[in-house]
């Protein structure tokens, strides 16, 4: 199944749980964009809040505590036996994370909706500020269904297989890091920025762009692959278009560089 999934395919879906994950790293709740105007029949699911355990030398999104985010999906309406489709404005940044973290904890059919709200409205689709009343659902979070990497793992990855940096090439390099206590990335990891995955029109690139753009830093079929960024939120979008482009099977680092770079005892390297 792929993760991702189109306005028409949607159509033909049937019963849906959908989800509107939209979010501002320093800006207004996401939940502010939700009331303005969503997908109708969405509900909002918070990133912080939903998505992520509270911040901590774990970093500032480690994965929730299982009875937490299976309480947060019920109370969604999400249920194991009924598909859930994801959407944000980001490029679906912030959607990833949520096809990641259900998948990681068992649900079998997540995906995200290729383009977002953009392409909602750009097909002429109402959106609307009423807000669904959610039957609770039934889901059964049960974690480990993907696979994970801690420091030392990521460490170790970097010098075995691929370790893949989703930021931006400054920070990468760092040349600036405006949120982390320091600048630089991963020793051996190599840099594939997120933004680079999807096209203006915010929806990701054809299978075999992708596949070009990380066969150009090492990549390979059987050569270990694992994907960080800050804080394991892009980096889910570094899953899905790995996925797409026949990488599946990728493992991510959730607490990304705001863990490696709060501890001084670990080594930085920058350019």
């Amino acid at each position: 199944m792929s993760p991702l999934i189109t306005l028409a395919e949607l159509d033909a879906l049937g019963e849906v749980t959908l989800l509107d994950v939209r979010s501002r790293l320093g800006g207004p709740p996401g939940v502010t964009f939700y009331r303005e105007g969503h997908i109708p029949g969405a509900a909002y699911c918070d990133l912080d809040a939903d998505l992520a355990g509270p911040a901590g030398a774990g970093g500032r999104h480690p994965l929730p505590e299982t009875e937490a985010f299976q309480a947060a999906m019920r109370r969604l309406g999400v249920s194991n036996d009924r598909p859930v489709v994801a959407y944000d404005d980001a490029g679906s940044t912030i959607a990833a994370r949520i096809w990641w973290t259900l998948r990681y904890f068992g649900h079998q059919d997540v995906r995200v909706l290729d383009g977002g709200l953009a392409a909602w409205t750009a097909d002429g689709r109402p959106a609307t500020t009423d807000e669904p009343q959610v039957e609770p659902g039934d889901f059964v979070a049960k974690p480990g269904a993907l696979p994970v990497l801690d420091a030392d793992e990521a460490a170790a990855l970097a010098r075995s297989g691929i370790l893949v940096d989703a930021r931006s090439a400054e920070r990468y390099r760092g040349e600036t890091e405006p949120i982390d206590p320091a600048a630089g990335h991963v020793p051996g990891a190599v840099n594939v920025p997120t933004t680079g995955n999807v096209g203006p029109d915010g929806r990701f690139l054809p299978a075999e762009q992708l596949r070009a753009r990380f066969d150009a830093v090492g990549v390979r079929d059987g050569v270990p692959l694992g994907a960080y960024c800050g804080s394991g939120v892009t980096a889910a979008h570094e899953l899905i278009a790995l996925e797409l482009a026949g990488y599946p099977g990728a493992a991510l680092y959730v607490g990304s560089w705001s863990n490696w770079s709060a501890d001084p005892s670990r080594p930085i390297e920058t350019a």
